[in-house]
């Protein structure tokens, strides 16, 4: 079975990450995998060290980019020239641009035969995930829209099955947006490789190490892209409601990650008094090493998919203190109480969006509740080994993909609602 993989770049994210597991570990006896990826923008931390530590070659084509542009024409060309070569069974889309793009490709590829002409053309699968979705927070109500017409048009007329990765996200994008129809939809969460026990221990003053914490100070950090969506001018004004805060413990910020807003974000830490407190550590290649280290993770965006950041620290034991969109609902869990501008869920503290009040105030509470700490942490890693492997992930993708070869030639297989029940 040939699998064409297509992802827009191959940029610092859990995107990145899940396509080069996926491509690795189906390229066997029943499946081949290809990759496909674009460039990766000037601001942005390429991550395709991540593909060749795994033995991946993507195929990189250079027009293709995040940003709308007359190249997206050439780009389509080239991607439909290598499925022409390829001859893939299913091609698999990951992220809106390539979603747009790999999947206008699949079209032109599966009808643009002289077969169509006797009802027969090529048979191809075509499965889009959305690791997120910008139907709001990114862009202005006009674009947005734009986007949000493309979307719907191409679940109706150019793809087979729609993944998600959380219940939430299945909520959004179909009752809320209204893309594609329910029984186009399968839910499977995200996978990540687990760590064992030793390197917990052994990597737990690396990172308090390099930043001078003493054991008395409480690390909170953050993982991730340092771009607007992400918010983390929130992150900082929670940041010096903390320090200002009487009741809490000393308490230090780690920001990992890197983008087109440092500078300006270091200026802001600068602005508020927040330099010595604050530490921008830019992009690591090592940060399973660094999770350890850290005593909480906290996450402002204002639109998540499901953020690996997340998952990752939750196998690690750190708890997290989260603003509640997207999939981090799913992971927080019920919520077990309600206090002022935050709620205490299973696996982690949610906080309202766009509020520094609502997580100064969730971040202070964890800090002095350690016995909340202990609770979250054990919640959190059980939870994750249960549901977020890698080989738990490879495995659902694998059923899938049978799942819709069956169906393209014509055979019964098990239906979406059992995958997605299985996922």
């Amino acid at each position: 079975m040939k699998i064409f993989r297509i992802i827009a770049r191959l940029n610092v994210g859990g995107p990145a990450r899940h396509v080069v597991w996926l491509t690795e570990r189906l390229q066997n006896d029943e499946f081949e995998s290809r990759l496909i990826a674009g460039t990766v923008p000037s601001g942005e931390e390429d991550m395709s060290y991540f593909a060749r530590q795994h033995n991946v070659e993507p195929i990189f084509i250079s027009e293709l980019s995040r940003e709308l542009s007359a190249k997206d024409v050439i780009s389509l060309w080239k991607i439909y020239r290598e499925m022409l070569s390829f001859q893939p069974d299913v091609v698999h889309t990951h992220t809106a641009k390539a979603g747009t793009i790999g999947r206008m490709a699949a079209f032109v590829y599966k009808w643009l035969t002289w077969r169509t002409l006797i009802a027969r053309p090529r048979r191809v699968a075509v499965v889009h995930t959305f690791h997120g979705h910008v139907f709001h927070s990114y862009y202005g109500n006009a674009k947005t829209s734009v986007f949000l017409m493309i979307e719907r048009i191409l679940a109706r007329f150019a793809t087979d099955r729609i993944i998600t990765i959380s219940n939430q996200q299945f909520h959004e994008i179909h009752e809320r947006f209204r893309v594609g129809r329910k029984e186009q939809f399968s839910i499977i969460r995200l996978g990540i490789e687990l760590p064992d026990a030793d390197q917990i221990v052994k990597s737990r003053y690396l990172l308090r190490n390099e930043i001078g914490a003493a054991d008395g100070e409480t690390v909170v950090g953050f993982v991730g892209r340092l771009t607007a969506i992400k918010d983390l001018p929130t992150l900082l004004e929670a940041a010096e409601m903390v320090v200002n805060d009487g009741s809490a413990p000393p308490v230090r910020f780690v920001i990992i990650g890197d983008g087109e807003l440092r500078g300006e974000l270091e200026q802001i830490a600068a602005a508020r008094g927040l330099s010595t407190i604050v530490h921008f550590l830019g992009n690591r290649e090592n940060i399973a090493d660094l999770l350890p280290g850290m005593d909480m993770i906290a996450l402002t965006s204002a639109n998540e998919g499901t953020p690996l950041s997340l998952i990752e620290a939750m196998s690690f034991g750190v708890p997290f203190v989260s603003t509640a969109v997207g999939g981090v609902v799913d992971l927080a869990g019920d919520i077990k109480d309600s206090r002022a501008g935050f709620d205490i869920c299973e696996r982690g503290i949610t906080t309202e969006p766009g509020s520094a009040s609502s997580l100064s105030k969730g971040l202070i509470y964890l800090a002095k509740d350690e016995k909340l700490q202990c609770v979250l942490s054990s919640n959190g890693k059980q939870f994750v080994r249960e549901h977020y492997s890698v080989e738990r992930l490879v495995g659902d993708v694998e059923e899938l993909y049978r799942e819709l070869v069956f169906e393209t030639e014509g055979l019964s297989g098990p239906s979406a609602a059992e995958t997605s029940g299985r996922a």
